[in-house]
């Protein structure tokens, strides 16, 4: 009988937007990986594990919808271990994460948060900012149109306006940054961690990646991108991460998107037997503490 015994929580359809398969794939990767190193694992739906509570001491996730976080942070009060932290999933969120990002000076870009029935004309011609994204505040994205980009304030203020009449309530307003576009992987603890340009490799989910355009390869320091990375996944308190950055022309690097257990798609096979790695580091070393 295993030793160790996972539950598997496999993220919700409506929050893969174009990535269904590419997030199946990376989860199943790693439970088999886990298998391999005589763990047991057992995977649920984020629907299943809505309206089931796993007996398993040992939670690993991709859950995103609202009651799924909810829930899984009651269990991590309960005493169960949890990768990724529901807290740390719910940080994710644009606002949480904007506001992370700007409390802890890590570079990132010029932002507003905002209410989406509010006049931002004339703050964000007062802030300097022309070119500006606007991106769904308070829950992870699920449509295209959680985030837009717009030319000029007038732009932005209809786009903030039909954020409204969707129901959104809240909006990040970041300032439109020119430069080479970088999507990351790592996981914390681990050696792994992958980078590339998106638009080089034709990756992409809406394709915002081509408002950048083609890559200038930007020289960067590549051990302060990853100390930056690893930084904030510990703040975000996220063990398997991902996300967006911006090189700008003189090699400043500012993270303009953190993200929880993303699909690691171009990295899949790689990037696996790490985040296994990590997952059992983590359960190994709950284990000494409790047991």
């Amino acid at each position: 009988m295993a030793d160790i015994k996972i539950a598997g929580i496999m993220r919700a359809g409506a929050y893969s937007p174009n990535h269904i398969g590419n997030d199946a794939a990376i989860f199943n990767a790693v439970a088999d990986q886990l298998r391999r190193r005589g763990c047991e694992v057992q995977v649920l739906s984020e629907e299943q594990f809505l309206t089931t509570t796993p007996s398993q001491q040992f939670i690993m996730d991709m859950c995103r919808e609202r009651d799924s976080v909810l829930k899984l942070q009651e269990l991590e009060e309960e005493g169960r271990l949890v990768i990724n932290s529901g807290f740390g999933i719910e940080n994710c969120t644009r606002e949480r994460m904007t506001r992370i990002l700007l409390g802890n000076n890590i570079p990132t870009a010029d932002s507003l948060i905002v209410n989406t029935n509010e006049k931002i004309i004339d703050d964000l011609k007062n802030q300097g900012i022309t070119a500006c994204w606007i991106k769904r505040g308070e829950h992870h994205s699920q449509h295209r149109e959680d985030v837009t980009y717009c030319r000029h304030p007038e732009e932005a203020q209809e786009v903030l306006h039909e954020f409204f009449y969707r129901g959104i309530k809240r909006a990040v307003i970041n300032r439109h940054l020119q430069g080479d576009l970088i999507k990351f992987y790592g996981v914390v603890g681990q050696p792994f961690f992958f980078w590339f340009y998106p638009f080089d490799e034709h990756h992409s989910k809406y394709g915002y990646e081509e408002i950048n355009g083609i890559s200038q390869h930007i020289p960067f320091d590549l051990d302060k991108l990853k100390e930056m990375c690893t930084h904030t996944a510990e703040i975000f308190d996220i063990k398997i991460y991902g996300g967006d950055c911006i090189v700008d022309k003189d090699g400043t690097v500012r993270i303009i998107d953190f993200n929880d257990w993303p699909s690691f798609a171009p990295c899949r096979k790689e990037a696996a037997p790490f985040i296994a790695k990590g997952i059992f580091a983590a359960i190994k070393d709950w284990k000494k503490k409790n047991d």
